[in-house]
C-alpha cells in the first residue's frame, strides 16, 4: 500500500457494533442502552469518537433494539443506523456494505465507552500508513492453552497480544477480506488476516475495556480519579461572605487567613486529593503572610495547574454547601460559573447545592458554615504509542 503523506486527510468513516444482547451483563436489554452517570453507554462511545473528529459514523443495531438507538441518535449529526445479524461478524458485514466508500473504516464494539481520542487517532494512522492499526495491550497474565484431552502448553506472553477495538483498516482490503470470509471471526483483525494481509498493532489501553459485566458498570477506568475534600469555617462580624468566589450579601463572613472561601477550598482539597498532592494547608499555610486575606479562586487556579502538572485533568466537580441562613440558591449560577472557569471546564461540569442542618451543630446555631466536595480527574495521555 502506498503510504499517504501526512498532509493528506484521509476520508473516514467509523462503524460501531451494538447489535449484540449483553445477556452477561443481568439486564433484561441491551447493555449499550444502560445509562451509566448521566448517558448511556452507547452515547459515551459516540461522543469518545467524536472527541477524536471521527464525525461520519454508522451505529449497527438489531431490529429489537432500533426504535431505541434512534431515538438516542436524534440529537447528532452524521450518524446513520444500519440493521445488524446474527453475529458480530455479520453485523461487521452489513455495516460495510451499507456505508460510502472510503479511505479508512474504523470498526469499534460499542460496549467499549472509555476510549481515548489517542487511541483513536493511532490506528486510524496507522491504518493510513499501513493498512491497518489494531489497538491492542501487552499480556501480562501468564497464558495455558489446555487441550481437549488435558495436555498444557505455557505460550510466551513476550509475544502475546490482547485486541481490542478501534480496529481502522484501509477500506477496499477489509471490505475485500470480508466479502472472501464464510465463518464467524473472533475480531475484524483475524478477516483481515485471513483476507491474505497482516494486522499492524498500536498501542491501545487497560482503560479501554469492554462492558461485559454488570461489575463493568461500576469500576473505573484506571485513568480515572476520585477526590473528596471538606472544610469549615467559623462565620464572624467585619468579614464580607464569598463563597465559590461570589461575594453574598449577608451581615457577617466567614473568618480565616485568606477569604475562607469555605466552598472553593473544599473544592481545591478534593482535586488535590485525587492527583495526591498535599492539602491546601500544606500549600497554602496560614503561617505565610502572603496568603492573607488572599482570593481563593485564585488559588483554585494554582490548583489546576499543580493537577495539570500531575497529568490531570478535571472531569467534573460536585459540591454541597452547609449554611443555616442565608439563602443561597439565587447566587448559585455564579458560583459554578466561576469555579469552571478557574478550572477551565464547562460550566454544566461543575455542580453546586446548599442545605441547612435544621438548627443542628455549629451550622444549625449560624455559628459557622462548611462545604463538602468530590471531583473526578481524567489521566491525560502523554505519549503516542509506536506501531509495533
Amino acid at each position: 500500500m502506498k503510504s499517504k503523506r501526512k498532509s493528506d486527510k484521509p476520508a473516514v468513516r467509523a462503524i460501531v457494533l451494538c447489535a449484540g444482547s449483553g445477556v452477561r451483563t443481568g439486564l433484561a436489554y441491551n447493555k449499550l442502552l444502560h445509562v451509566v452517570g448521566r448517558k448511556t453507554v452507547l452515547e459515551t462511545t459516540l461522543d469518545s469518537l467524536l472527541n477524536a473528529d471521527v464525525c461520519d459514523i454508522t451505529v449497527v443495531a438489531s431490529e429489537r433494539d432500533e426504535d431505541a438507538v434512534a431515538a438516542l441518535l436524534l440529537p447528532y449529526e452524521n450518524i446513520k443506523l444500519c440493521r445488524g445479524g446474527k453475529t458480530r461478524t455479520e453485523s461487521a458485514r452489513n455495516g460495510l456494505n451499507f456505508i460510502e466508500p472510503c479511505d479508512i473504516v474504523v470498526i469499534h464494539d460499542g460496549a467499549r465507552p472509555f476510549t481515548s481520542a489517542d487511541i483513536f487517532r493511532r490506528a486510524i494512522e496507522s491504518a493510513r500508513d499501513y493498512g491497518s492499526g489494531i489497538a491492542a495491550v501487552s499480556a501480562t497474565d501468564t497464558v495455558k492453552e489446555v487441550s481437549a484431552d488435558g495436555n498444557v502448553r505455557t505460550l510466551n506472553r513476550k509475544n502475546l497480544y490482547r485486541a481490542q477495538t478501534p480496529q481502522a483498516f484501509d477500506y477496499r482490503r477489509i471490505k475485500a477480506a470480508y466479502d472472501s470470509f464464510d465463518g464467524i471471526a473472533y475480531d475484524d483483525s483475524q478477516v483481515y488476516e485471513l483476507g491474505g494481509y497482516t494486522p499492524r498493532f498500536v498501542e491501545g489501553s487497560e482503560a479501554n475495556r469492554k462492558i461485559t459485566t454488570a461489575d463493568d458498570f461500576y469500576s473505573l477506568p484506571r485513568d480515572l480519579k476520585i477526590g473528596i475534600g471538606y472544610d469549615v469555617h467559623a462565620l464572624g462580624r467585619d468579614r464580607r461572605l464569598v463563597l465559590g468566589g461570589t461575594v453574598v450579601d449577608y451581615d457577617r463572613g466567614l473568618v480565616g487567613h485568606s477569604d475562607a472561601d469555605v466552598l472553593t477550598h473544599a473544592v481545591m482539597d478534593a482535586l488535590l486529593s485525587a492527583a495526591g498532592l498535599p492539602d491546601i494547608g500544606v500549600l497554602f499555610p496560614d503561617t505565610d503572610p502572603s496568603f492573607k486575606n488572599a482570593d481563593s479562586i485564585m488559588l483554585l487556579k494554582r490548583v489546576r495547574a499543580a493537577v495539570s502538572e500531575k497529568g490531570f485533568s478535571v472531569s467534573c466537580v460536585s459540591a454541597v454547601i452547609a449554611a443555616q441562613k442565608p439563602k443561597l440558591m439565587s447566587y448559585i449560577p455564579e458560583m459554578r460559573k466561576n469555579i469552571a472557569d478557574a478550572l477551565q471546564i464547562a460550566a454544566d461540569a461543575v455542580n453546586v447545592s446548599a442545605t441547612t442542618t435544621e438548627g443542628l451543630g455549629i451550622v444549625g446555631e449560624e455559628r459557622g458554615m462548611a462545604a463538602s466536595a468530590s471531583c473526578l480527574l481524567k489521566k491525560e495521555e502523554t505519549e503516542r504509542g509506536k506501531n509495533n
